[in-house]
């Protein structure tokens, strides 16, 4: 199976996803070592929805976020380019619509949503400061958009921990369950790649979002960033 480099050209990350679909949940829960559910509430949280409101998840994968946003009563529309992901979420039974999108052409009108997030998922879009301006494009005035993504630990020596499990342990776990080692060393490998928490927060601001703010999760591991389209 084909892996995505640092170039992350959309077919080759798309591909790569549908090859690891099956155990990718899974995956990454040993991988956060139990954390995951802890990190989608928080998220969830941070959506601040109101019964029956219409939220975009982005980059949904198999649906497992999409599912706990529809449980704390949002009205949510699963996104995802990855063909395999989406089937492997419609042939659990996740009770809600998937769509496939690409982030930086999202297929919306203006203002179509209250919310829109993406978890673990913008780190892999070929422009994500373009998949930022979307994400802003579709969510009404008023509304949120919020990105859940890997970051730094903000202290130093759990940061060096951090980075040395990421390309030691993570590849190895990887080799014992995953159907593609190979997909977890481009994971890892992005991972450290990406901007820090100050950096994405700097993004969010060039998309124009407002009120612009982030919560570390994890001691900085995962980063839970929000900012809110600002009123017409």
């Amino acid at each position: 199976m084909s892996r995505a480099d640092l170039e992350k050209q959309p077919y080759d990350v798309a591909t790569m996803f549908d090859g690891i679909a099956r155990r990718y949940d899974l995956m990454n829960d040993l991988a956060a070592m139990g954390q995951v559910g802890m990190w989608r509430e928080k998220m969830v949280e941070s959506l601040e929805l109101a019964p029956g409101d219409p939220v975009l998840d982005l980059a949904a994968g198999t649906g497992t976020s999409s599912g706990a946003i529809a449980r704390a009563g949002g009205r949510v529309v699963a996104a995802d380019f990855s063909l395999g992901m989406m089937t492997e979420g419609r042939r659990r039974g996740v009770p809600v619509p998937f769509v496939g999108a690409d982030a930086q052409h999202l297929p919306f009108a203006d203002d179509s949503f209250e919310a829109a997030v993406i978890s673990f998922g913008l780190r892999n879009v070929h422009a994500p400061r373009t998949a930022l301006a979307e994400m802003t494009r579709v969510v009404r005035p008023g509304g949120r958009v919020v990105v859940c993504e890997f970051s730094t630990p903000t202290w130093g020596p759990f940061r060096a921990v951090y980075e040395n499990y990421l390309l030691r342990a993570l590849p190895a776990v990887a080799r014992r369950v995953a159907t593609s080692a190979d997909a977890y060393d481009y994971l890892a490998e992005s991972i450290l790649d990406w901007p820090d928490q100050m950096e994405l927060a700097e993004w969010f601001r060039e998309a124009g979002l407002e009120e612009v703010r982030h919560r570390n999760l994890s001691g900085g591991i995962v980063a839970l960033h929000r900012g809110i389209v600002p009123a017409l």
